[in-house]
């Protein structure tokens, strides 16, 4: 199979802010989603905030949508970002390509780095985080905790920066090992480091005071970068994307 043409990418219907990072020749390509938008629409209601505003196969997990000119499209998608985070987010544009680059991410050998934002100045400065999470779903929501569970979750953690203002907050590095349902959110959470804007495993009153101070609302957590090697077509090959930080990251507040 061919990889796509300028066309192709040139004309994918991209979601509000989101923006092509990287592509390589075989078709993998990287995006950089902005917070808010979700990796996939649920419903046909939610198509206007998603990484592609087109319909999308949850069997076949890929977007599929036909040009001005009546030719169909389709694009694999390879992981999710929760909708609040922000960063690299992967896809694909044939199915044997996803099929190869899913078997790396079965294998864990993506590496994945986010960026966090928390409340509060870490002790130690580098540190292996070990948990066991409890991950229950219900209604459609996904929740996890640190308490009495038996899922393991490893991250490396990395403390960057402490920026004081009218808030203590500090940048922080994370590099997870593992790929557990929130497992960065409850994480930090349970080491008394809360990132800012979670609505769900935050410091919900330290977050209004800073929603209203600044007038952001939102999680900050970004997926930095991601990088990994992977066979297809008989070889090898590299690939490497990376987002932006987002300037807020850095800001004293």
């Amino acid at each position: 199979m061919h990889p796509p043409t300028e066309t192709f990418w040139n004309e994918l219907p991209l979601g509000e802010g989101v923006t092509l990072l990287v592509r390589d020749a075989n078709g993998l390509v990287a995006f950089n989603k902005p917070a808010g938008i979700l990796s996939h629409p649920n419903s046909r209601a939610d198509e206007g905030r998603a990484l592609l505003t087109t319909r999308y196969a949850e069997e076949g997990q890929h977007f599929h949508w036909k040009t001005e000119a009546g030719e169909e499209r389709r694009l694999w998608l390879l992981n999710r970002l929760d909708g609040a985070t922000s960063g690299v987010i992967l896809a694909a544009s044939s199915e044997a390509l996803a099929v190869a680059v899913r078997e790396q991410f079965a294998k864990k050998k993506i590496r994945k780095v986010y960026n966090a934002l928390v409340f509060g100045k870490p002790s130690i400065k580098c540190q292996l985080w070990r948990d066991l999470l409890a991950v229950q779903r219900k209604g459609g929501q996904v929740r996890s905790n640190a308490r009495a569970g038996n899922i393991p979750a490893t991250t490396q953690f990395q403390f960057l920066q402490h920026i004081q203002g009218a808030f203590s907050t500090s940048l922080i590095r994370l590099e997870p090992q593992t790929g557990r349902s929130h497992q960065l959110r409850v994480q930090c959470a349970t080491r008394h480091l809360p990132i800012v804007g979670d609505q769900t495993y935050g410091d919900f009153g330290h977050n209004r005071s800073f929603t209203k101070s600044t007038g952001l609302d939102r999680l900050f957590l970004h997926s930095l970068e991601t990088n990994f090697n992977y066979e297809f077509g008989g070889k090898s090959f590299a690939f490497k994307a990376t987002a932006p930080l987002p300037p807020e990251f850095r800001k004293k507040y």
